[in-house]
Order: structure tokens, then C-alpha cells, then sequence
């Protein structure tokens, strides 16, 4: 796939930075330097005093103007328009100064183009726009602003029949995609090599790219074939891209039982393995009273044994009350009333609070492509339940629902329950067996008789150990993300999240107050405030 060739980044022998410094002390010689480096000063000399046009090309067939726009100097822009500047002047390969400030998304220089009526759609000899190079630079908030405000074409294709879903597929820049989807650009759209983005990113080996335009699509682009015949799978597979491969593999494997646009990994489908769970409680609950309690070949029942048999009963049945609660219960869905829709006359991502951080933290992984909906920062769109979750925790399969603001506390409980009935239970087993040892056979060990004469008590055992290793293994994670106010998925995913990075490029929790204000928090409310950061890092652009 042949790159736009577009970032001509040097004047002389000085390399050119945006703010418009450079490396060392250059000489301003001309316009074209002047408007580089943003000297208005001198270009002004140049042009008044000396006379110098700024409507004519360099050697190189470059424009004063492309280089203001290319650096964001708008006021420099604006002065070269007023004194006979080309807005759509094309350099030797048809570039306009509106496909260099999409380089760098230079907004406030592309607005001073466009309010002079420069051309959103022009295109270069490769038929790239400004829309594509945006998206081949991965500048999401440029590509975002001339969509938005100046309705660019963004399913448009180049020469080549690619729009800019492909670059920004192909590239790998999974914000860029997510903007894209959201606006619902066309997925299953086909270049000349028959790609479909879905290729182009299976390709590259785009991990994120992948995931994001897999969750947002349908069964039909994984099913595409390109003019050699082969499927985005078969592509990364040839690549050795191995966990793409296999994420792929799952994804059709999961469409093809559960049918069009109904991803889920869970091989029971959206029941999931709740009943499983509940049935096995039950069981081991009916196990115990049975065989433990009442088994008439151990010894009698004292009142400390029944009060804590009973006891254990009691935190069973308080287990089954809170998992069909937490099972039940709304986890936390993002409503589709805070954020408007797409199709709606106003545009939702134009009209941003910047201000309000519960809305809008300056990560494009904020926008769901499947729901429409600018989501709270630390929400995620479960491809399960086919919702966004506020503070997404994971989805449990053992539950049949997510994890997530509204129920992770019961789902805590839960887990506390669990552990504490698990744990009551064993205790109280092995005490019958202990002392209806002398009542055994002697010389004997204490298994094989009790296998023989209960081997109800050693079935409950092994249920009932399965339940104690699974609930304390939960409960400590979740006790130590708790105490750390993070949850599972920024702790797997945590590279994705911009907010997650400290200004030393380390990870860095801004929702950490500490574990004692954590841990209050989230017993007193059940979740923790949002609003409340510890260090101001969520103005920083996800990577």
C-alpha cells in the first residue's frame, strides 16, 4: 500500500518544529522560511517593502501558505490569503495547504482556509483528500473537526478505492476507526484489491483496529474475501499474527452460533453460565444437610455443631439472595439519552463540554460505535450484553451479566458470602468426619471407610473446595482493586487508556485517594465518584 508522501518537514538544512522553533538559529531569507517558522514580522517586510510575492511557488513547487498551515500559524495564513494567497493553490503533486494541516491537525489554520472557501474534497494525484490524510496521520480530532463542522466527505475513496476507514484500519489507529464507525462509516466497503478494512487491519497485524471494527460489524465482514480469496483470518493467520488469528477464529466461530450481530464469547450465549452456578449451590447446600448434618452413620449432632451447620445454611441462602441479585440487576447501563445520537441535526461531537469530565475527557475511546453515545471515561461496551457499562468491570459468565458501578458491591457481597458459606461448610465437614473417626473400623484410615459408608460428605467436600479456591481467589483481586479504585479491564487494558498514564509516560492512577478512602467509598455508595481525580490527567489524548 503505497504512503502519502506529504510531510516535508525541512527549510535549507533546518529542521521546522509545529510551534514554529527550530533546532538551531536559522536566517529568514524568504517568504516561504518566514512563513515556516512563523515570522510575521518579516514576512510582512518582505511582502510590503520588498515586494515579494506570496502567491508563487518555491523551487520545489511548495506554497507560502502550505508551510503556515502545515505549522498552525492561522494568523500568517490569514495575512498571505489577504495579500493574494491561492487558498487552493496545489503543489507539483495536487496537494492544497488544507492536506498539510491535516498532517499535523492544524485546526486553527484549516479554519482560516476553510472560512476563505478553500476546498474540503480537493484531491491530490493520488486521490487522497484531507480526510484521508488525517486519517493516515491518525489525527482524530482534525479528522473529527472538518466532519463535523465543514461536512467533509468521510467514506469517500482515493484512487485506489480506499476511504478513510482503510487508512486508518490499515495504520492501526483504533480512535481514528472509533470516530469513523460512530459516524458510521461503511465497513464493509471494498478496494481495488477487494480489502475490506477488516483486511487491512488483520493484515498490519492491528490488534486494537481489529477488536474495534470486529465488536462494531457484522458476521458478513468477517466473511469477505478479497480478489485472492482469502478472509481477514486467513490473512492474519499467513502473517503469524497468532492473537489475532485467534481472536478472529472466536469471533466467527461465536457469530456463526448466536447469528447476525450477535457477538458473545460465552459459549451458552447470553443465558451464560448463571444456571450452572445456581443449580451447583443448591446442590452442594441439599449435599450438606444430607450427608453432613443429618448422616446416620456419624456421630450425633451437638447444639455447636448444628448452631454452626445452621449458621452455614444461613450464608448459603444469603449467597443465592445476592447472586440473583447482582445476576439481575442493572450493572451500570450508559443511558442513550446522555449523549446525542449521530443522525441528530446537532452534532453531538461538536458541541463538547471540555469542561464537564463526566462526559468528555479527551479520549476518543470515549465513543461507542455500536451504541452512538459519548460514554463516561471509565465505561466499555460489552459485546455481551451489547450496552456500554459506567465503570466496567468485567463481564462474568458465572453470573450471566456484567460487573460494573450499580452491582459491584452485591457482586462483592457476593463473593464475601461465598467464601465465609464455603469455608463454614468445610470446616463443619471435617469436624463430623473427625470425630465419627473411632465409630470407624480401626486399623483402618478414615478414607476408605467414609468413602464407603459417605460418599456424600466426600462429594460435598470436593464441591464444596472447587467453591472456596474460586470465591477467595476473586474476592482477593477484587479487594485489591477495590483498594486501588481500579477496575479489571484498566488493569488488562491499561496501555489503551490515555488517563491511565502519568506525565512520566508510567502508569498512574488518577481515581487513587488511597485505599482507606477507596475502600469507604465503596462500601458507603457502592462505587466511587468520577468527578473526583487525584491528580488532573484527563485532558491527555488516549494512546
Amino acid at each position: 500500500m503505497a504512503s502519502s508522501e506529504i510531510e516535508v518537514v525541512t527549510v535549507g538544512n533546518e529542521q521546522k518544529t509545529s510551534e514554529g522553533n527550530t533546532d538551531q538559529e536559522v536566517d529568514i531569507i524568504d517568504v516561504f522560511s518566514a512563513s515556516a517558522y512563523g515570522d510575521f514580522f518579516k514576512l510582512r517586510k518582505f511582502v510590503e517593502n520588498d515586494g515579494l510575492s506570496v502567491s508563487q511557488p518555491d523551487g520545489n513547487g511548495y506554497f507560502p501558505l502550505q508551510w503556515a498551515a502545515l505549522n498552525n500559524f492561522a494568523d500568517i495564513a490569514q495575512y498571505i490569503i489577504e495579500h493574494g494567497g491561492n487558498v487552493n493553490a496545489k503543489d507539483n503533486t495536487k496537494l492544497t495547504a488544507l492536506h498539510w494541516a491535516a498532517v499535523r491537525a492544524s485546526i486553527a489554520a484549516a479554519d482560516v482556509l476553510m472560512q476563505n472557501r478553500a476546498s474540503v474534497e480537493a484531491d491530490d494525484i493520488n486521490g487522497y483528500r484531507a480526510v484521508h490524510v488525517a486519517a493516515q496521520y491518525g489525527q482524530t480530532t482534525f479528522l473529527n473537526h472538518i466532519i463535523a463542522k465543514y461536512h467533509a466527505d468521510f467514506n469517500v475513496p482515493d484512487n485506489d478505492g480506499r476511504s478513510p476507514l482503510h487508512w486508518a484500519a490499515c495504520r492501526g489507529y483504533a480512535d481514528t476507526i472509533r470516530l469513523l464507525l460512530f459516524r458510521d462509516a461503511f465497513q464493509g466497503k471494498q478496494d481495488k484489491e477487494g480489502c475490506t478494512p477488516l483486511h487491512w487491519a488483520a493484515l498490519r497485524g492491528n490488534v486494537e483496529a481489529c477488536s474495534v471494527l470486529v465488536h462494531a460489524g457484522t458476521k458478513e465482514e468477517l466473511m469477505v474475501k478479497d480478489k485472492a480469496g482469502n478472509t481477514p483470518l486467513e490473512l492474519a493467520s499467513d502473517k503469524g499474527h497468532l492473537q489475532i488469528t485467534i481472536f478472529l477464529s472466536n469471533a466467527r466461530s461465536a457469530l456463526s452460533k448466536r447469528g447476525k450481530d450477535r457477538l458473545c464469547s460465552g459459549k451458552r450465549g447470553e443465558v451464560g453460565y448463571a444456571p450452572v452456578l445456581f443449580s451447583a449451590i443448591v446442590a452442594n447446600v441439599i449435599l450438606f444437610i444430607t450427608s453432613v448434618l443429618f448422616a446416620p452413620n456419624l456421630t450425633k449432632v451437638t447444639a455447636f455443631v448444628a448452631l454452626w451447620g445452621w449458621g452455614g445454611i444461613s450464608l448459603a441462602v444469603g449467597s443465592l439472595f445476592m447472586f440473583v441479585r447482582c445476576s439481575s440487576k442493572d450493572p451500570g447501563y450508559v443511558k442513550t439519552g446522555k449523549a446525542t445520537p449521530c443522525i441528530s441535526s446537532e452534532d453531538p461531537l461538536l458541541n463538547i463540554n471540555l469542561n464537564d469530565s463526566s462526559i468528555w475527557a479527551g479520549n476518543w475511546s470515549q465513543l461507542c460505535p455500536t451504541c452512538k453515545i459519548i460514554r463516561p471515561v471509565r465505561s466499555k461496551h460489552c459485546p455481551t450484553c451489547k450496552r456500554c457499562v459506567e465503570q466496567f468491570d468485567h463481564h462474568c459468565p458465572w453470573i450471566s451479566n456484567c460487573v460494573g458501578k450499580r452491582n459491584k458491591r452485591d457482586f462483592f457481597v457476593f463473593l464475601c458470602m461465598g467464601f465465609m458459606t464455603a469455608l463454614t461448610g468445610g470446616i463443619v465437614a471435617l469436624q463430623r468426619i473427625w470425630t465419627s473417626v473411632p465409630l470407624l473400623q480401626t486399623g483402618e484410615t478414615w478414607i476408605r471407610p467414609v468413602l464407603l459408608n459417605n460418599p456424600g460428605i466426600i462429594a460435598f467436600l470436593v464441591m464444596d473446595a472447587s467453591i472456596l479456591i474460586a470465591s477467595a481467589t476473586l474476592l482477593s483481586f477484587q479487594s485489591i482493586q477495590i483498594a486501588r479504585n481500579i477496575t479489571t479491564n484498566e488493569l488488562a487494558n491499561d496501555i489503551r487508556y490515555g488517563y491511565l498514564c502519568g506525565p512520566d509516560g508510567r502508569f498512574r492512577n488518577p481515581y487513587n485517594h488511597g485505599w482507606w478512602k477507596n475502600c469507604s467509598d465503596f462500601l458507603i455508595h457502592g462505587y466511587t465518584n468520577d468527578d473526583e481525580v487525584a491528580w488532573p490527567s484527563l485532558q491527555q489524548v488516549t494512546r
